[in-house]
């Protein structure tokens, strides 16, 4: 399966400004997935010329109304750099730490999404039910210590050991995080892991779901799940955010 490419930058300041155009293109995407309970949910992209940096939305600011002007800089102590905004602290802390222990990780996402929240109380990894869930067969994890507010670096620390290489940890009684090499794609793995518990949801509440078997969810995930396919399933998303409201890119 061909799928285009994420694209190359002449400098710098080109990659950055694409960066922060996509994280808030996905925070508004998150807004109109309903991923937006109050306060909660960050979204953070490395910087590309400071690795030891990451945008991130401003504590406080609705999904819905951010622009790329909007993002803060934060470095690894937890200063902001750039930007006007309040830090969500908890939202340094764990995400400091996955870009800390994962140099391949450039963007990471993480909300209070409805069945995704409601996914993290069962204490169970997702089966392969459709395209979508085969895509994190073998491939997400479970954090079984509750986080709660996840305020204390040991707490973070211990979410980024156990997300390992994968592109998914569920966080008990607190949601999911995913995680991705450009923004597009962990926006990608946040929105199908959520559809993909909806699904399991629906199907066991209605009877006895058969998962696909083992290797045929392989053969999926390596085909529609990886990062370059993550990315271009965004796109379609990306375009309507951009044509209904371009003011996010400002």
């Amino acid at each position: 399966m061909v799928f285009a490419e994420p694209p190359a930058f002449a400098s710098v300041a080109d990659e950055r400004r694409d960066r922060k155009q996509r994280l808030a293109v996905a925070l508004r995407a998150f807004a109109k997935h309903g991923f937006d309970m109050g306060v909660a949910g960050h979204i953070t992209a490395r910087d590309p010329e400071f690795s030891d940096r990451f945008w991130v939305n401003p504590f406080g600011m609705h999904f819905g109304q951010i622009r790329a002007s909007d993002l803060i800089l934060v470095d690894h102590d937890g200063v902001v750099v750039e930007g006007e905004g309040i830090l969500n602290t908890a939202a340094f802390r764990i995400h400091s730490e996955i870009h800390a222990a994962r140099p391949d990780v450039v963007a990471a996402a993480h909300a209070h999404s409805v069945y995704g929240t409601t996914w993290s109380a069962l204490d169970r990894p997702l089966l392969p039910l459709t395209n979508e869930g085969c895509m994190f067969f073998e491939d997400h994890v479970l954090h079984t210590d509750h986080t709660g507010v996840t305020l204390e670096e040991l707490k973070a620390k211990t979410i980024a050991q156990n997300l390992g290489p994968h592109r998914a940890a569920v966080l008990r009684n607190h949601g999911i995080v995913t995680v991705g090499r450009t923004v597009d794609e962990a926006a990608w793995w946040f929105i199908a892991f959520e559809h993909s518990a909806h699904v399991q949801l629906l199907a066991e509440a209605a009877g006895d779901p058969v998962p696909a078997d083992p290797e045929d969810a392989r053969a999926v995930r390596d085909t529609m799940g990886t990062p370059r396919a993550a990315w271009f399933s965004f796109q379609p998303l990306y375009q309507q955010i951009v044509h209904e409201q371009p003011d996010v890119l400002q």
